[in-house]
């Protein structure tokens, strides 16, 4: 009986935290030195919190849901969304799971910093193999390296602008995220542990 309840309890607070991310995605913004079209949310926020306070797989789950939400609104025919489920599954399971072993305020920042990572460099090849191909077909990909090229002209190719845009872009997101639950945390793990 336990077990069902904790379950259940698991159940809803993914739910819940799913709505929140769907929310916090919709609220996005353009970032100064960032191509127009690159744009920051927080909605891996609610997923780093599921995975600290119920583990690995709940934080993964609310990457999921989130995601196929944001499909109802989408304006990347899915391509936005799929790129943002693994990147951003990548980031949340590998904090949760570093966490997991590691419960303690040092061992949430290395965690997060870890799946920061991780998600930052995934991302280039996420962008190179899925996300610019699909956005190829509806802008030529020489606009594309233009809007790079806007800001730094140097920029030769694809490659290029995804290691020195996308992915410090990627890793600040995580770390503005981490940032956030290290503030909101110890007020938001009772409520989903059903400790208070």
């Amino acid at each position: 009986m336990e077990t069902r309840k904790l379950s259940v309890r698991t159940m809803v607070s993914v739910a819940m935290l799913s709505a929140v991310a769907y929310v916090l995605m919709l609220i996005d913004f353009s970032v100064p030195l960032m191509p127009s079209f690159i744009k920051m949310d927080l909605s891996d926020l609610p997923a780093l919190i599921g995975a600290y306070a119920l583990g690995p797989v709940a934080g993964v789950l609310v990457c999921l849901f989130k995601n196929l939400l944001h499909l109802l609104v989408t304006r990347t025919g899915g391509v936005g969304e799929l790129s943002n489920f693994l990147l951003g599954a990548v980031f949340v399971f590998i904090a949760g799971a570093w966490y997991k072993s590691h419960k303690t305020r040092k061992g949430a920042f290395v965690a997060a910093v870890l799946g920061a990572c991780a998600m930052a460099v995934i991302s280039v090849f996420t962008n190179y193999y899925i996300v610019y191909p699909v956005y190829a077909a509806f802008m030529p990909m020489e606009g594309i390296i233009a809007a790079y090229q806007a800001i730094v002209p140097g920029v030769k190719d694809l490659w290029q602008a995804l290691l020195l845009f996308n992915m410090p872009f990627t890793f600040v997101k995580g770390m503005l995220c981490t940032a956030v639950s290290f503030l909101i945390y110890k007020r938001i793990a009772p409520i989903l542990k059903g400790t208070k």
